[in-house]
């Protein structure tokens, strides 16, 4: 008799806490998840699917509180992060005529040349979509090879980024633009000033946009700087700024 051997062609589905199976639908079918399965009695069970993510749903504990964000959580490793990213933001501005990118269900912010985003559930559960040659270790205080103002920079997106947390990389950056914001180089004082802006408006915490605001449109940079600077946010729109017209145009 033939010894039965594991192969690697194993399928794995995670099974989700849901508190509301009303939102989770909603939500989810809003991204273009389809249900493959649903029942409430006698206890939660729902199967959802997309393009290849599989998703169940379960009873919740009784203690669960999806404003903790803490529920559950999957990774989804794909080959490139931007398409999905523009199939779901497409998807939600079609369902609710915008994208949901802050409160909770939500889609975090995408920067150009990133590779990661999380979707943020009703119950508090993260889809987080990684790229799957994302770099496997990462320099919390910022990359060794940075300095200054650039290393801040640095230590920022990866709070915001990978952590989620946008409120420690905003209090990281104020305190890198004190420090360093007289000596560093235009573009990167611009880059800080942007980012703290659109940090700062994903918060609901405007305190100091408009004197940021104001002080990056008085930099002396070029139009292909400023270009530059808006390329490397998430959200770009939320800078309302335009080129000097003594500026040259931008040449990529």
């Amino acid at each position: 008799m033939t010894e039965a051997m594991v192969r690697a062609n194993e399928t794995m589905v995670p099974v989700l806490p849901c508190a509301s199976v009303e939102e989770t639908l909603e939500f989810y079918q809003a991204l273009g998840f389809g249900v493959a399965y649903k029942q409430t009695r006698p206890y939660i069970y729902l199967a959802l699917e997309w393009s290849g993510v599989a998703l169940h749903f379960g009873t919740p504990p009784k203690n669960i509180d999806p404003s903790r964000e803490d529920a559950g959580a999957c990774l989804v490793m794909v080959d490139e992060v931007a398409p999905y990213h523009a199939e779901f933001t497409r998807a939600l501005r079609a369902a609710y005529g915008k994208v949901l990118a802050k409160g909770r269900p939500r889609i975090t912010r995408f920067r150009p040349g990133a590779s990661r985003f999380t979707v943020v559930d009703p119950s508090g559960n993260s889809l987080i979509f990684i790229q799957r040659d994302e770099p496997a270790e990462l320099e919390y205080g910022g990359s060794k090879s940075l300095t200054g103002l650039a290393k801040v920079l640095d230590n920022a997106r990866v709070f915001s980024e990978f952590k989620n947390d946008d409120r420690t990389a905003l209090r990281a950056l104020t305190t890198g633009l004190r420090k360093y914001g007289s000596t560093a180089p235009p573009l990167d004082v611009a880059r800080t000033l942007a980012t703290l802006i659109e940090l700062a408006t994903a918060l609901d915490d405007p305190e100091g946009v408009d004197d940021w605001r104001r002080r990056l449109t008085a930099l002396p940079l070029t139009a292909t700087e400023r270009h530059r600077v808006t390329k490397t946010l998430r959200t770009p729109d939320t800078l309302h700024l335009s080129p000097t017209a003594t500026s040259p145009q931008p040449q990529d």
